[in-house]
C-alpha cells in the first residue's frame, strides 16, 4: 500500500521532533497535536511544545505477525510510553533489551520502513531502554 508523500510532510514536525501542544490554561500536554483541550474545551489556546523524549514504559506487546511494511523486523516490541510531560505515545522499542513496565526509556530517531524496493524512506521516533 502506497502512502502519500504529502501526508509524510504534513506530520513531519510531530514525527521527527516529537512535538505536540500544551494548553495555556491547564498546562495539559497532548501528542499528537490537537486543536482543543479535552479538559478546558474551546476556551483555551494551545501552544506548540517539544517533548524531551524521556519517559517510562506504561504497557507493551510483542508483535510476531506484523503488517506488510514491518515483516523484516518481526518479531518486535511496541510499547505505550508515558512521557515525562504527561502524554501517552506509541512507539517501537529498539536494542532487544527485555522490556518491563516502569522501565525508563528515551526517544531515538530511526528508519521505520521503505515504500517499495526503491521508494521513500520513512523515519520516526522509536524508544530505547536506558
Amino acid at each position: 500500500m502506497e502512502r502519500g508523500v504529502a501526508k509524510t510532510w504534513r506530520s513531519a514536525n510531530a514525527r521527527y521532533n516529537l512535538t505536540g501542544v500544551q494548553c495555556t490554561n491547564c498546562k495539559t500536554a497532548y501528542f499528537p497535536p490537537r486543536m482543543v483541550c479535552a479538559k478546558c474545551g474551546r476556551d483555551t489556546k494551545m501552544v506548540e511544545k517539544k517533548f524531551s523524549g524521556r519517559g517510562v514504559i506504561y504497557s507493551y506487546t510483542r508483535i510476531f505477525v506484523p503488517p506488510h511494511d514491518f515483516t523484516e523486523e518481526a518479531p518486535y516490541t511496541v510499547a505505550i510510553i508515558r512521557l515525562e510531560e504527561g502524554p501517552l505515545v506509541e512507539g517501537h522499542l529498539v536494542d532487544g533489551k527485555k522490556p518491563e513496565i516502569g522501565a525508563s526509556v528515551r526517544a531515538v530517531f530511526r528508519r521505520m520502513y521503505t515504500e517499495g524496493s526503491e521508494g521513500l524512506i520513512h523515519y520516526h521516533f522509536k524508544f530505547e531502554i536506558v
